[in-house]
């Protein structure tokens, strides 16, 4: 779909979109202003990359984007609000992540800036501006959480579902590890260039994947592009903070109907593989894939897989949804009911077949990596 607004256009849409050198951005009802890229043809089928905690846009490799754009589809990456380029709302101060993290133990509501509900209402916001009806979600880690609840609430806007290194937060499953969590904490005080490079540079090798290092070199540019594009440090605390509030989301996957696409490294120091293997349990008739010696990062020798394990499943659930979409033009054209019947429909098993086990590929043995986590 072409997303190119007019100017009379403009005039009458809520939000505004405009140009800057490198990127776009729009501006929502709410104010928050998104700082987007969209990479192929307009009107190829859109897929949108959601990012996680304290993450930018770029971290989603540009060598991942061009794959996936020649492939056929329309890439568009964004910064969370709190996040790169988009709006810092840095007026809400830092808030407590004990407080919050007691509230959501009893179940209390807790006073924060932002949820990540408010998050995935600013995806809908990016695709009412951009005039995208619904799209194929790709979301790593926070983005995957976002995701989830978007395939949950807003079936209609969303084509299918990719969660990377992501879960649903369940208390009854294991957190991150407490050495990670606390580097997390230490973030760089004062908040000037070098320090900032030097976090994010260990960080990443705390959290990469053993199989897959990233290279000094490497590291410092992803390290360098992160600074260069930060628009708070205290963002990263807010945004921990609407993941701890949200508490356990096991109820919404239940509700997620889409083709659902799990894909965990067996090596993830942040979120363990048996949480997205929860994750996946909790998704009816989703498929997960586990990547040996993957950490919690996106590293360029990763690509080729990342590459054709989503475009593989996007693709499938495009011929899905369009097949669904055909089925609605001929119903609304009147043709005969045997005509519509003729064309394969996504459910046409769910009532008579058992639901199939969790398709899971890569792991020999399960119950170790359940128990190495």
């Amino acid at each position: 779909m072409n997303c190119i607004l007019t100017a009379d256009r403009l005039q009458r849409e809520p939000s505004t979109v405009y140009e800057s050198q490198e990127m776009s951005r729009i501006l929502t009802n709410d104010g928050i202003e998104l700082a987007y890229e969209s990479i192929g043809n307009n009107d190829d089928p859109c897929i949108i990359l959601i990012m996680g905690l304290g993450a930018q846009m770029r971290v989603w490799p540009d060598s991942l984007c061009h794959a996936l754009a020649k492939k056929g589809f329309r890439v568009i990456r964004f910064d969370n609000r709190d996040t790169g380029d988009s709006t810092a709302l840095d007026h809400h101060g830092t808030p407590s992540l004990v407080r919050t993290w007691l509230s959501a133990q009893f179940k209390r509501k807790a006073q924060i800036p932002y949820t990540l509900k408010d998050m995935s209402r600013d995806v809908i916001a990016l695709m009412d501006t951009l005039e995208i009806d619904s799209a194929h979600l790709v979301g790593a880690s926070m983005g995957g959480m976002i995701a989830q609840i978007l395939a949950a609430k807003q079936k209609k806007r969303v084509r299918s579902l990719t969660s990377i290194m992501s879960s649903a937060t369940s208390p009854s499953l294991p957190g991150p590890k407490l050495q990670v969590l606390l580097q997390l904490a230490r973030r760089p005080t004062p908040f000037n260039r070098e320090a900032s490079i030097r976090y994010t540079m260990r960080m990443n090798r705390l959290i990469g994947s053993p199989a897959y290092p990233m290279d000094e070199l490497e590291l410092r540019q992803l390290a360098e592009t992160s600074f260069e594009r930060t628009a708070t440090p205290s963002g990263f605390k807010r945004q921990l903070v609407a993941i701890t509030a949200a508490g356990d989301r096991s109820h919404l996957l239940r509700k997620i109907k889409v083709p659902t696409l799990i894909i965990h490294g067996s090596d993830d120091p942040l979120i363990p593989v048996r949480m997205g293997l929860a994750t996946a349990a909790g998704i009816r008739k989703s498929k997960m894939r586990v990547i040996h010696g993957m950490g919690h990062d996106l590293p360029s020798g990763l690509v080729p897989q990342l590459n054709k394990l989503i475009s593989k499943h996007v693709k499938k659930a495009e011929k899905r949804w369009q097949r669904k979409i055909e089925r609605k033009r001929l119903k609304l054209l009147g043709q005969d009911d045997h005509t519509v019947l003729a064309l394969p429909t996504p459910n046409a098993s769910a009532s008579t077949e058992p639901q199939k086990p969790l398709n899971i590929v890569n792991i020999q043995t399960p119950s170790e990596l359940i128990n190495k986590a």
